[in-house]
């Protein structure tokens, strides 16, 4: 019996992770979390839809919505009541189960990828102690990706079911899309799982207590920051939606609420890589420097670490407008050369030196300086010998047509205009005439009375 009660006490000794107090949580609890995070979600849309488009007419030099509620800001919620009660219009050639299903496939992946999602701190709700969060999972980081790439399976699903050709190709392009800047994001989220040592989102905000991920890995932060743009068909990413040559892209043929829940899905998503990258780079939760040393640290206690979340996450999705109100569309091969071979290869080169930097700071005896100052001379090596390496001349072909800074060709200046044909001589109006009526003229009508 002493030794039970000595085996008691010493499990009472070991710390309460954050997986051990959410798995305690009761069932009222994940009920009310699961609410929140589902309004949340859908608030967000509604704040971003409406924040987008007064920011785009900012810059454009135009008011924006503002008809609609206090400031226009109630614009928005009418766009999805109208959505909601329109007319629904189905492809007679469209497959309506798939029809029906893909917008759904689309926005539900969105909302699970709230859920590993830390927002703040231990709290108290109701008496209840626990995290603002709903799960924290040992390869938390991993459900945030799988729900991203879940997610275009609702596009391609919708663009081919349409019936239609410009929803389908609207949809392969997604398709490809997905799968070139996943593997650029991947990699930079393995860079800071390896600085982590951890997949669990909880563990990598708690890893950020001495410095953000954003400063210590700046190359890993830029690219997710380019990734996430591409994965979430943005602008000026936003090739399988492009209006100018694809009508509508995959939604093409969709109307009513199936519509809106693509229109809620693409927001959703949005926020949601915004969150996560808040979570990986940025310091999830956590007060930046000049707030966290107030009060020995008591801006990252309570609510407070709530409020830090939320701003993070709306300064990213600020780049999101500031990047539609900026760039144009890309062509859709510069896309995807862009993807595969500059997102890629840099991201792979990375990883590898941070593996590096991660072997030899576990295995030896090196300091940070001594790697930084290492790694600056082989910069600097590299960049001494782009500049002195001569630069290869390319032979002048003659027979060349040239080209423009696009890439298209042109007309040579000594092109040679054909001749202008002659004109066929005028048909008589009996001919004419007997071509509309049937009736045999000339010849065939001798030949018919012999």
């Amino acid at each position: 019996m002493n030794r039970v009660e000595l085996l008691l006490a010493q499990g009472q000794q070991e710390p309460v992770t954050r997986a051990d107090v959410l798995a305690d949580d009761p069932l009222w609890l994940i009920a009310l979390k699961v609410v929140v995070l589902f309004v949340f979600g859908v608030v967000m849309t509604l704040f971003m839809i409406n924040w987008e488009r007064k920011v785009v007419g900012r810059m454009q030099h135009r008011p924006g919505p503002n008809r609609t509620g206090p400031g226009g800001w109630l614009q928005s919620l009418t766009d999805g009541l109208k959505l909601a009660f329109k007319e629904e219009v189905i492809p007679t050639s469209a497959d309506r189960k798939v029809y029906w299903i893909a917008p759904v496939i689309s926005t539900v992946p969105a909302f699970t990828a709230f859920s590993v999602i830390p927002f703040g701190p231990e709290v108290s709700i109701f008496g209840e102690r626990t995290y603002l969060q709903l799960v924290d999972l040992p390869v938390g980081a991993l459900v945030v990706l799988a729900a991203a790439a879940i997610g275009v399976y609702g596009i391609v699903l919708g663009g081919w079911s349409s019936g239609s050709p410009y929803p389908l190709l609207g949809a392969l392009r997604s398709a490809a899309q997905v799968i070139s800047y996943e593997i650029a994001m991947g990699f930079a989220i393995v860079s800071v799982v390896l600085y982590a040592q951890s997949l669990s989102t909880g563990d990598i905000v708690d890893a950020q207590r001495n410095g953000w991920f954003a400063v210590l890995l700046v190359p890993s932060f830029i690219i997710y920051v380019i990734s996430m743009v591409g994965e979430t068909n943005r602008a000026p990413f936003d090739l399988p939606e492009a209006e100018s040559e694809l009508v509508g892209g995959f939604h093409t043929e969709y109307s009513s609420l199936k519509f809106a829940l693509f229109f809620l899905a693409e927001y959703v998503n949005m926020v949601v890589v915004s969150a996560f990258a808040t979570t990986l780079f940025l310091g999830g939760y956590m007060a930046p420097w000049p707030l966290s040393a107030i009060g020995d640290g008591v801006l990252n206690t309570g609510w407070w670490p709530l409020l830090w979340f939320v701003a993070k996450t709306l300064l990213l999705l600020f780049v999101y407008i500031w990047l539609r109100g900026t760039l144009p569309r890309l062509r859709y091969d510069q896309f995807m050369r862009f993807g595969w071979k500059v997102l890629v290869p840099i991201s792979l080169a990375w990883f590898v030196l941070v593996s590096g930097i991660r072997a030899v700071r576990n295995d030896g005896n090196v300091s940070t300086v001594q790697i930084l100052i290492v790694g600056g001379i082989g910069i600097a090596i590299l960049v001494l010998l782009s500049l002195l390496l001569p630069e290869k001349e390319v032979p002048e072909d003659e027979d060349k047509i040239p080209v423009t800074g696009g890439g298209y060709p042109v007309p040579p200046i000594d092109l040679e205009v054909p001749k202008k044909p002659r004109h066929r001589a005028p048909v008589s109006q009996a001919a004419s005439k007997s071509e509309l009526t049937g009736s045999p003229t000339g010849k065939e009508a001798d030949d018919g009375t012999v």
